[in-house]
């Protein structure tokens, strides 16, 4: 389809135009010619993220690096978010050092901020296990003006020494905020206090706790009952109950701002022979949930937490006691059942949750819920079941299924070789201009052809290469090329000028003796084409000498 230029051309009308085509490559054409068509106009800032966005969702690498060098050339002013998403692309693509060099040369240009490019590569630094060279990154970093807020750095830090059983070091780093001119948050108490209880240093943690009521809990904020539940766990677990019961008092005094009655009539001496101590973790955790201010916040951090540890009942009594109070459940309370449910392979009480609980609760379900139960769906013998349920919501509730829900369900489907199902996903994304990568593509293909679907096949071929991707060698060629030749009836110059736009290199290697292995794979599928377009010229594939699907002859 041709390009429709307007008499003026604004950067806003270029990125819904470049948005439009299937063809990364041809919406860099499109980009590109822009400037030359109208001499007087300039990119700015949010057409650049657009195809640099385009760039790396479709795998170009090189072309994404030319670009944001083309970008520091034009010197206009670009948000953070940009680096952001190339960073990731790096990343995705093996290439963290590539990553860590882009970031470094961010002051070269017109960016003024980029606290969420350091937020997001220290937290890929740290999860990657690099610390030493996050840290490196960190002090070159921590001086500036352009790195607004640092803590969250500090707080992966500190996660990631409690991972490795260091919450001396982690402790260290915490006391250190102050001198560093950073106010440690809620997470910072989270993390250290999970990480001193699970290393038994209960005194030092009881400490931080006694810090955290005249920092951040003077007002009695009930999400703080995370932090309180993990101490008082912890010397459970220790079996200091009077030391727990003591601490749950000031607690419920001055961290929860609780009144009278909810401490005077707390009674554990039932519990106190040690005999049951997740019997008293259970007493412990209703007396704070009575005792903290009653509040959606309050209700949605417990029942979050508890879920994350596993424990569904417990978890379960709060969302009761907060539908009792006048509180409704969040989608965030929900999506941390699902996770739990599936993670004990209680699949079947999870889809229940989403289709029944939640539209009880008047929560209605969301392409999200899906996305975090297909991510913890270790047995993949419920995913027919994940799929009919996700396909009755969205008709009965209405929702939009989102790209990363169907390029799970595609993936997991033809792991499950079960291609025709997963080519229906694929008719479905691509009625939405959802376009998955060329590991899916090739996959299903093959998958297509192993069925003897070859229509489809070729279906899926066609449309993969109309979107610049190239195909496996492993994807049977003669027969889609045949095929595509003979009911599509597709021309080789058409396939010529579709490598050519794949693949600019074509034309210089087209002559050469030496060619790339994927050069040689292009002219050598190329000859296929003609050659077996020629010999079925008068015979359809279906045998039929006087078929009405005869191919047309392909002219070069």
């Amino acid at each position: 389809m041709a390009t429709r230029w307007p008499r003026v051309l604004t950067p806003t009308y270029l990125s819904q135009i470049i948005r439009t085509q299937k063809n990364p490559s041809k919406a860099l054409q499109i980009f590109n010619y822009a400037k030359t068509k109208y001499p007087n106009y300039s990119h700015n800032g949010p057409v650049y993220a657009t195809m640099i966005s385009i760039l790396g969702a479709s795998g170009r690498i090189n072309d994404m690096r030319d670009l944001i060098e083309q970008m520091r050339e034009d010197s206009c002013e670009c948000k953070d978010s940009i680096f952001v998403s190339a960073i990731k692309t790096y990343v995705k693509a093996g290439m963290l050092d590539e990553a860590v060099s882009l970031y470094r040369d961010i002051p070269r240009f017109n960016c003024v901020n980029w606290t969420e490019s350091f937020n997001t590569l220290m937290e890929i630094m740290v999860n990657e296990d690099r610390l030493e060279s996050a840290y490196r990154l960190f002090v070159e970093s921590s001086c500036g003006w352009a790195v607004k807020s640092r803590v969250p750095a500090l707080n992966l830090f500190m996660y990631a020494l409690c991972q490795k059983g260091r919450s001396d070091l982690a402790l260290q780093i915490f006391q250190e905020m102050d001198f560093q001119g950073c106010y440690p948050n809620r997470d910072s108490y989270v993390i250290l206090m999970k990480g001193l209880c699970h290393d038994r240093r209960l005194h030092e943690a009881t400490h931080l706790l006694y810090s955290m009521f005249w920092r951040i809990s003077q007002k009695g904020n009930g999400e703080d009952i995370v932090v309180y539940r993990t101490l008082l766990d912890a010397l459970c677990d220790e079996r200091k109950f009077d030391e727990a019961m003591e601490i749950l008092g000031k607690i419920l005094r001055k961290g929860l701002k609780a009144p009278k009655r909810c401490y005077n009539r707390l009674d554990l001496g039932q519990c106190r022979d040690g005999k049951d101590i997740e019997g008293i973790k259970r007493l412990i955790h209703e007396a704070l949930v009575r005792g903290s201010v009653p509040s959606l916040a309050s209700y949605t951090a417990m029942a979050v937490d508890l879920y994350s540890e596993g424990k569904i009942d417990e978890a379960d009594k709060v969302i009761i006691e907060m539908q009792r109070k006048g509180f409704k459940p969040t989608h965030t309370i929900f999506e941390a059942k699902v996770a739990a449910l599936c993670k004990v392979s209680k699949v079947d009480e999870a889809i229940k949750a989403i289709e029944e609980d939640m539209v009880e609760a008047i929560c209605l379900p969301t392409a999200r819920v899906y996305t975090i139960l297909l991510k913890n769906l270790h047995n993949l013998g419920f995913l027919m079941a994940v799929l009919k349920s996700l396909n009755k919501m969205s008709k009965t509730v209405g929702f939009n299924i989102d790209k990363e829900t169907y390029c799970i369900l595609l993936e997991m489907l033809c792991h499950e070789r079960r291609y025709l199902e997963a080519s229906e996903i694929m008719e479905k994304m691509s009625h939405k201009s959802y376009w998955p990568c060329e590991d899916s593509y090739n996959s299903l293909i093959k998958g297509l052809c192993s069925l003897g679907r070859q229509y489809e096949a070729v279906m899926w071929l066609e449309e993969m290469i109309s979107q610049g991707k190239l195909p496996e060698v492993s994807i049977p060629g003669n027969v889609l090329v045949a095929d595509l030749v003979a009911r599509k009836g597709v021309s080789v110059g058409r396939y010529v000028e579709q490598v050519k736009l794949m693949d600019p290199s074509w034309n210089r290697n087209h002559g050469n003796k030496r060619q790339s292995s994927t050069c040689k794979y292009k002219l050598l599928l190329t000859f296929e084409m003609t050659q077996m377009a020629m010999s079925i010229n008068a015979n359809c594939v279906c045998g039929k000498r006087a078929c009405s699907d005869r191919a047309m002859m392909p002219i070069i």
